[in-house]
C-alpha cells in the first residue's frame, strides 16, 4: 500500500470527497459538484460529534478514498455499542489496489478500539460487486433495510 495514510478528513478535503461520492450512477444523482455549499455545514456537524469519524485515505498528497464510521451506543444486545460504516468510496484509479480492504480493516479496528460489539453497514441493492466484497471481508447479509425520504 506504499505511503497510504488514513486520517480524519479536513474541510479542504470536501471537494475530493464529494467527487468520489458522485463518481457512480447512484451518487451522480444525489451529489452536486457544482455547489459545495451544503457540504461545509454538514462537515462541521460531523467534526463536532465525537461519535462520527469521517476519514480519508491519502497517497502522495492526494485524497484517494473516504468513509464515515459512526459509533452508536444502545440498549439492545445487553447495552452493546455498534458501529455503522457508510459512504465508502475509493477513487476510480485506486480500485483493485487493496485500498477498500485496508479501509474496512481500519474501520473494524477502530470499532474495536471504541468498544463496539457489532459492525454494520448497508449497501444499495444494485451494488452487487460491493456485496461480494463485504462478504469476502466477513460481513453477512443478515437484514433487509428500509429507507424513507423526508
Amino acid at each position: 500500500m506504499g505511503d497510504l495514510e488514513i486520517r480524519p478528513a479536513a474541510a479542504d478535503d470536501i471537494p475530493a470527497i464529494v467527487a468520489m461520492l458522485a463518481d457512480d450512477p447512484l451518487g451522480a444523482q444525489r451529489e452536486s459538484l457544482d455547489d459545495l455549499s451544503p457540504y461545509l455545514p454538514a462537515f462541521e456537524r460531523l467534526a463536532a460529534d465525537p461519535n462520527q469519524h469521517l476519514v480519508v485515505a491519502v497517497r502522495e498528497g492526494r485524497v484517494v478514498g473516504t468513509l464515515q464510521l459512526t459509533i452508536v451506543p444502545g440498549l439492545s444486545r445487553k447495552g452493546a455499542t455498534r458501529s455503522i460504516i457508510e459512504a465508502v468510496r475509493v477513487h476510480a484509479d485506486e480500485r483493485g489496489s487493496g485500498l477498500g480492504t485496508r479501509f474496512i480493516e481500519w474501520a473494524v479496528d477502530e470499532s474495536r478500539r471504541q468498544g463496539c460489539q457489532l459492525v454494520q453497514l448497508t449497501s444499495d441493492a444494485t451494488r452487487t460487486d460491493a456485496h461480494r466484497f463485504y462478504e469476502r471481508l466477513g460481513f453477512t447479509a443478515s437484514h433487509v433495510g428500509f429507507k424513507m425520504q423526508l
